[in-house]
């Protein structure tokens, strides 16, 4: 019977989620068949084991090759289910539960002064750490867990114990870890990359995608490597793959039971799971010279692909504009609401500005009948961004006094000697004036827009604008190349970061590394008048044919 693997498991107070079974079991074989089966006994840790499903399946499937099983975790509740799990399956096995928190038994390597610390101990290290950002632990634990593991800013859980679990292992010892995909394709993994590529020969990673084996937030990936420092080990390059769900209408090559059936195939391409479809690519890690580059995969078919791509550009869009994230207020119901009048004042109209924001926007063009107005106080004089004196508004002020208790609370402005009525991140108002290209972070197709209103943008939304009438027939090229069916393949072989629902992710370090071909040419000529009469018409099935043309001509000026 074809039945969608869809678990949905019970979820920790660390804010961990326990391990599938059929997940569980596909990391155990993987790890297993590292390791010689006559002539190999192997210590296996969990540093956060909750229920012991991990510790559980790699019993099951390992067996007589399994010589001891430790186990930590801070819930004594779980940490005994865990314990009974093993024991009941094979009570001669040794084991060693702990309850305790392993990132203070194994914390930075290079923590020479470290106290009860225990090191390169476990043959294999198999891990779903906890899914959650060490500022939710409270200042003092993210301090502690700072100055231990060394790190700075926002940090995911699973940093450190990856640091803690690379401390732990054997040199030559295997880790099999399943994390969130985020540090595969993001600027912020840039230290998480690096660190893996430091301390690892990679064996494979697998983006798990949008296949919702969790009932997390967070999309998961599997990372297995092999710890560095021991001779007479061979290696071959390491393997990427990843599978999400597909909204193609190709036909599937074929059925599977479920998504590790799918993961388990030799080609890349649709398969089905019940009435489902899944996209699988298959090929080898792409790295490069920068160890903190974002990882892609590589296959002889894309990398043809893409190198004809980049023959034919001329430059990328970050050589020639800012790719800018919109306004951010950090106090939203505060300076942005449908209605002023429900709010009992008239704002002056200096500090009322129109806004764009991801809702309005459409591939090609903005939806202007369901923008709304926000409150924003600040302004450009001589080209330096200024901010209104209130005093000088009265209805103004008095609106955003009621909010001031609220408004000062914004701590981080306070401290940076802004007015406490300012935006974090207000941009610099003499840009908005100037004609721009706006398109939303988040998205399931390309929505890149042309704007000359003066509208300001949200912090849902980006845009690059253009200072002259040169950069600004590159904008329109770049809106006619940015919505192509070109870009969106050039966008998921070249960063292959998605959310739930084939949603991508268009962030600046994505959209500045996009190509753009010679202006000059006749391609991209013809691309430029297309762009500005879709800007210009309101007419659907004239704008629907000059957008298939554009198609044609984006590829036909990348060499296609």
């Amino acid at each position: 019977m074809n039945v969608k693997v869809n678990v949905i498991s019970e979820r920790k107070k660390t804010g961990a989620t326990f391990t599938p079974v059929l997940l569980a079991d596909f990391l155990s074989k993987k790890l297993l068949s590292f390791f010689d089966e006559n002539n190999c006994k192997i210590d296996v840790l969990d540093p956060s084991c909750g229920d012991g499903s991990l510790l559980l399946s790699i019993c099951k499937i390992g067996h007589s090759r399994i010589k001891s099983i430790i186990g930590y975790d801070t819930n004594e509740e779980y940490l005994e289910n865990a314990r009974k799990a093993i024991l009941n399956f094979d009570n001669n096995l040794a084991v060693d539960f702990n309850n305790r928190d392993f990132l203070t038994v194994c914390p930075n390597v290079f923590d020479l002064f470290a106290t009860e610390t225990r090191t390169e101990f476990a043959d294999v290290v198999i891990a779903n750490p906890p899914y959650i950002r060490t500022q939710v632990l409270g200042a003092n634990k993210a301090q502690q867990l700072a100055r231990d593991f060394n790190l700075s800013g926002r940090v995911d859980m699973y940093y450190p114990f990856l640091m803690a679990m690379t401390n732990a292992l054997k040199k030559g010892g295997l880790l099999g870890v399943i994390t969130s995909n985020r540090y595969l394709t993001t600027k912020s993994g840039s230290d998480i990359r690096k660190f893996l590529l430091d301390n690892f020969d990679i064996v494979e990673v697998i983006d798990l995608g949008d296949t919702k084996l969790f009932d997390a937030a967070v999309l998961p990936a599997i990372f297995i490597g092999r710890k560095k420092g021991k001779t007479g080990i061979s290696f071959s390059e390491p393997l990427y793959s990843s599978i999400y769900e597909s909204q193609s209408d190709t036909q599937p090559i074929c059925g599977k039971d479920n998504v590790f059936e799918v993961l388990d195939s030799d080609s890349s391409g649709v398969y089905s799971v019940g009435v489902t479809k899944y996209l699988l690519q298959k090929g080898l890690l792409k790295l490069h010279a920068d160890r903190t580059e974002t990882w892609q995969i590589s296959n002889n078919q894309n990398n043809s692909w893409i190198d004809t791509i980049h023959k034919n550009t001329d430059f990328y869009i970050g050589d020639k504009f800012k790719v800018r994230v919109g306004i951010k207020s950090c106090a939203d119901n505060v300076f942005i609401t449908q209605q002023w009048e429900r709010e009992g004042c008239e704002i002056e109209g200096d500090l009322l500005k129109e806004m764009i924001s991801q809702e309005n926007i459409n591939a090609w063009s903005i939806d202007r009948s369901s923008m709304i107005k926000i409150l924003y106080p600040h302004y450009s004089s001589n080209n330096k961004r200024k901010v209104y004196d209130i005093e000088k508004y009265p209805s103004a002020g008095k609106y955003l006094e009621k909010h001031r208790q609220q408004l000062e609370g914004r701590s981080y402005l306070i401290k940076a000697n802004r007015r406490w009525y300012e935006y974090w991140v207000p941009q610099n108002p003499e840009l908005w004036n100037l004609p721009k290209v706006v398109f939303p972070d988040i998205s399931p197709t390309p929505r890149f827009c042309f704007d000359e209103s003066g509208a300001i943008v949200n912090g849902n939304c980006y845009w690059m604008c253009a200072k002259d009438e040169e950069e600004k027939r590159l904008l329109l090229l770049i809106e006619g190349v940015c919505n192509s069916d070109v870009m969106v393949k050039y966008h998921d072989i070249s960063f292959n970061n998605k959310l739930y629902s084939g949603r991508r992710r268009y962030l600046t370090q994505y959209i500045e590394k996009y190509p753009v071909p010679n202006p000059n040419t006749e391609f991209a000529q013809d691309i430029i008048k297309c762009v500005e009469e879709i800007n210009n018409s309101s007419d659907e099935g004239k704008n629907t044919q000059l957008k298939q043309k554009i198609n044609v001509l984006v590829g036909k000026a990348f060499g296609f």
